[in-house]
């Protein structure tokens, strides 16, 4: 099962237990942190993928609709707040919900279950199926399903393909690939390899083996590697 990483923004400590505890009981939800205050929260938009938005309105310093209207918010936004007058424009700044205290479990389902609808909508949307690497005096077309994996060789990358007579030499580094495909297609998991998680035979201890080969996890990478894994059971 896929699960999509949340934050809540809230400074009602009750209010804040509450959503928490209706997060916890939706399969599909991780809770990645906390916050009683937007400039915290949004100082943690900024460094970190987010796929749904928790937002109460009324806090100090800076209001969950000054936070909307500040800065370009790239996750779902579920407002959670007591008062309705600002319904209206939550939704000119396209939110994906407004819940009004005190909601119930069941409001809160509907309002997560639009978000996850409108998440996998924008997921099948902007997936790439293929990208074009440099290679010699030309561009290679490579179909991101049929890479197994990269492995740095000094100043070049080797593109192992399912095809086994294809290995796709280029200077593109491993940065420009992180920027072209997608962490759930192909992720880093060491200063030299990225790996196709469909790919993957089976993970024991710090090492994956893939297409018959050991590829080792460094320390870096390993956190946000597992984390990928735990989205797809």
């Amino acid at each position: 099962m896929i699960k999509y990483t949340c934050i809540i923004i809230e400074d009602e400590p009750l209010a804040l237990e509450k959503t928490k505890d209706f997060v916890n009981k939706v399969p599909f939800l991780h809770l990645s942190a906390t916050f009683d205050n937007a400039l915290t929260g949004l100082t943690y938009l900024n460094n970190n993928k987010v796929d749904l938005l928790f937002l109460d309105i009324n806090m100090d310093e800076l209001s969950g609709i000054e936070l909307l209207e500040s800065s370009k918010i790239n996750s779902q936004v579920i407002i959670t707040t007591a008062y309705q007058e600002y319904a209206l424009k939550g939704y000119e700044l396209q939110i994906t919900d407004y819940l009004l205290k005190p909601f119930t479990f069941n409001r809160f389902l509907q309002a997560v279950n639009k978000a996850q609808e409108n998440l996998v909508h924008h997921a099948s949307e902007s997936q790439p199926d293929f990208i074009f690497v440099k290679t010699e005096n030309r561009l290679e077309k490579i179909m991101l399903n049929e890479i197994v994996y990269i492995e740095g060789m000094r100043d070049y990358r080797r593109i192992h393909t399912v095809n086994k007579n294809i290995k796709v030499m280029t200077l593109q580094n491993f940065n420009e690939f992180e920027a072209l495909i997608p962490p759930s297609v192909v992720c880093r998991v060491h200063k030299s390899y990225m790996v196709a998680l469909n790919k993957i035979e089976s993970i024991e201890r710090s090492r994956i083996k893939i297409a018959d080969q050991l590829i080792p996890i460094s320390e870096t990478y390993k956190e946000a590697f597992f984390q990928l894994i735990n989205n797809r059971q």
